[in-house]
């Protein structure tokens, strides 16, 4: 009896066991991009809630074949392109069942039906049908009763033998059409409800190349027209904002521009949509879309993405774009079946998705929309609708971005601290902060939260006000600091003028210390002269040489960790170690392969003439690189190129120095110098082949050695 009751009740406890619902672990991960393109996990903004099969819609037994579009309408109705079984599907709010729009009876009286539907669109009053098979669109009311047809437009833009074959469609407040034709690369056919044609819009730009170019000069004019090269890519998708803060303006994809071409244009974070593969037009078919983010809209960002599922997939395949609450908008990769959502300033706010059977997964990701605060996709392969509901962190994204639209700034800092309670790492957070803070006239601390988020264009902004608080504050006592110190310079290099040239004619064999550092000033300048004199009068020595390499280490070592935010943004530095190898390793190295050549090939300057020449040299760079470095600490991202171009200066006067001194020590001509350089540069690389072959070989017979001493202890 008790072995019963035990088995009973493990029997019970297994049941209860079974009983429990377990929350499906999730078949996707959220994430975004910080400002240097690392993924960064985040909470999930949507969730997956359910997925919608034929027989949770009540379809008949054909189910959905083939889907290719789904719209919502005001009152959460869900609207189905079923191309496969030509028909638009009607459900209601719960996702049951409406009506079918198959077959109807046309202006003639006709009996009549879809053929392959393949876009929707629903307005007030009507529902826009692009009947694709049979090249036109049909107009139907809320209820499903025909209205009429429109016919393919007539133009003389249209190209002789073009094919008219509409697969997307959007509407605006004036019943003007915008539709998407995917055999047309004109752009956007725009006409009138009555099928009067009005105009192309948004025509994608064609860059051509160079080859391309001059490949054309010699082509016909035939041969021009027929070129694929130059033709514009053609839509695939299309929708029309609704909320009234940015209505009627028109979102459009397209997936044929080749994918060098867009990863090109994500990696130089273009601001143009020429050759990106989402663009926002107004009604005019103007290019209007910000791309304020750390990327431009794109999709995916690692090409050989941070997981192994993704490699070499390239870049995102975008079909379709749908409008959010709070002017986001969100678009669809069918490559990966992801989906991205991005603010009207174009910041990535969150991705998500993958291909696969667990809930929330797509195999086939067609269409996406929003229905209130839920996210609809449409996963053709499986025939059903996947509903994501938005998380409570969804919803803190969404209000702090609806307080920064609605100019509520300190509304807005606070929604951004919330959602960093939620998510750390969330970089647009901070960047959100920051904006805030800025449009509030509070610019330091404004910098603190962009240097978080590595955002320097930014930063550069709000350092710009603060900069101009400075000036204006001290801007007498700056204009004297500049004349003073222009002064001072113009002083110094005349007194060290004066100093070389009381050294030249002094007569004395050996100079003063202070004399062979001010000849450095001399040979800058005056090179020729400067090193014949630095060799043969001894005008020179070690003593100065080895003050102007420690400079150069202090000058590199000052740049290491005394560089402004904007040149290290990051924050990366470097110990005075490494700096101190960093200068002496390749100078040591050019000197030795320089003499050991020139011994070869009739030099005539010693080892000592050669270390000392090259020393010489060194001086632009402590000069020139440690007043940019202190002035990196003032500059914003549009004059950092200065601080740039005065170190490349440096480095650039700094090997001509070194060029014209070998040729002057070892009294080479031009082209004898040259060979001689690019032979040093040789050397240098044998020397450390060499070496390192050296240390590998003693490191391997130490080690031998230290195991036989080893097997000896053992052993004894």
């Amino acid at each position: 009896m008790k072995k019963i009751l035990s088995v009973l009740c493990v029997v019970l406890a297994l049941v209860t066991l079974l009983s429990i619902p377990v929350s499906a672990s999730s078949a996707y991960q959220t994430y975004t991009y910080s400002i240097s393109g690392t993924a960064l996990y985040s909470p999930d903004a949507y969730s997956a809630y359910n997925a919608i099969d034929a027989a949770g819609m009540g379809l008949d037994e054909l189910g959905l074949n083939n889907a290719s579009d789904l719209v919502t309408d005001e009152d959460m109705n869900v609207y189905i392109a079923d191309a496969g079984n030509n028909r638009i599907i009607a459900l209601d709010r719960y996702y049951k069942l409406k009506f079918y729009i198959s077959t109807f009876i046309n202006e003639q009286g006709i009996d009549d039906s879809l053929s392959g539907p393949q876009g929707v669109y629903v307005t007030s009053d009507r529902i826009w049908v692009c009947d694709t098979g049979k090249a036109r669109i049909v107009v139907f009311d809320r209820e499903g009763n025909f209205i009429k047809t429109i016919k393919e437009p007539e133009s003389a833009l249209f190209e002789e033998n073009s094919v008219y074959k509409p697969v997307a469609i959007a509407v605006d407040d004036w019943n003007r059409l915008y539709i998407v034709s995917s055999t047309t690369y004109q752009g956007i056919i725009v006409m009138t409800e009555e099928g009067e044609f009005i105009k192309f819009i948004g025509a994608q730009k064609v860059t051509l190349s160079l080859w391309q170019i001059i490949w054309r000069r010699f082509q016909t004019e035939e041969q021009r027209a027929k070129s694929e090269r130059v033709v514009s890519t053609e839509f695939n998708n299309i929708t029309i904002t609704t909320n009234e803060e940015n209505r009627g303006y028109i979102y459009v994809t397209t997936s044929s521009i080749e994918d060098s071409v867009v990863e090109s244009a994500i990696l130089s974070k273009s601001k143009s949509g020429d050759s990106l593969p989402v663009k926002m037009l107004n009604s005019a078919g103007t290019e209007i879309m910000r791309r304020n983010g750390f990327y431009p809209p794109a999709g995916e960002i690692q090409f050989q993405s941070y997981r192994a599922t993704d490699t070499q997939k390239g870049v995102s395949r975008i079909v379709d774009v749908a409008c959010g609450p709070d002017q986001t908008w969100s678009i669809i990769d069918d490559e990966r079946s992801r989906i991205y959502t991005y603010d009207f300033n174009g910041n990535l706010l969150f991705a998500f998705g993958d291909e696969g059977s667990m809930l929330g997964s797509v195999k086939n990701i067609k269409a996406i929309t929003y229905q209130d605060d839920t996210m609809l996709v449409l996963d053709s392969s499986s025939g059903c609708i996947v509903v994501y509901e938005r998380t409570p962190y969804g919803d803190l994204l969404l209000e702090a971005i609806g307080a920064e639209n609605s100019l509520d700034y300190t509304y807005a800092i606070t929604c951004w601290r919330d959602v960093l309670q939620h998510n750390a790492n969330f970089d647009a957070a901070y960047i959100g902060i920051g904006n805030a803070l800025y449009r509030s006239g509070e610019y330091e601390e404004a910098m603190e939260y962009y240097e978080v988020a590595y955002d320097t264009a930014n930063w550069s902004n709000a350092f710009k006000e603060v900069r101009k608080e400075w000036m204006s504050e001290y801007f007498l006592w700056l204009i004297i600091g500049i004349v003073v110190l222009i002064v001072l310079i113009v002083k110094f290099f005349g007194y060290a003028a004066k100093v070389n040239k009381k050294a030249a004619t002094d007569g004395r064999e050996r100079k003063t210390f202070w004399q062979e550092l001010m000849y450095g000033f001399y040979t800058m300048f005056h090179p020729f002269d400067g090193y014949w004199d630095l060799k043969h009068e001894k005008r020179g020595s070690l003593r100065a040489s080895i003050v102007f390499i420690v400079l150069t280490v202090v000058a590199f070592y000052y740049q290491a960790i005394g560089q402004g935010y904007v040149s290290n943004p990051r924050g990366n530095y470097s110990t005075l170690w490494i700096q101190i190898i960093g200068v002496m390793v390749p100078f040591l190295l050019f000197v030795t392969a320089n003499w050991c050549l020139t011994t070869l090939f009739e030099g005539e300057g010693s080892f000592k003439d050669i270390f000392i020449a090259t020393s010489y040299s060194l001086l632009p760079v402590p000069l020139l690189v440690i007043p940019s470095t202190f002035a990196s600490n003032f500059v914003v991202d549009t004059e950092a190129s200065i601080i740039s171009l005065i170190v490349t200066i440096a480095m650039v006067w700094m090997g001509l120095l070194i060029f014209f001194g070998t040729m002057v020590t070892h009294d080479y001509s031009l082209g004898r110098n040259v060979a001689t350089f690019a032979g040093t540069i040789i050397g240098m690389a044998l020397i450390i082949f060499v070496t390192v072959l050296f240390s590998t070989l003693v490191g391997k017979i130490i080690s031998l050695i230290t195991n036989i001493i080893v097997e000896i202890q053992y052993r004894v």
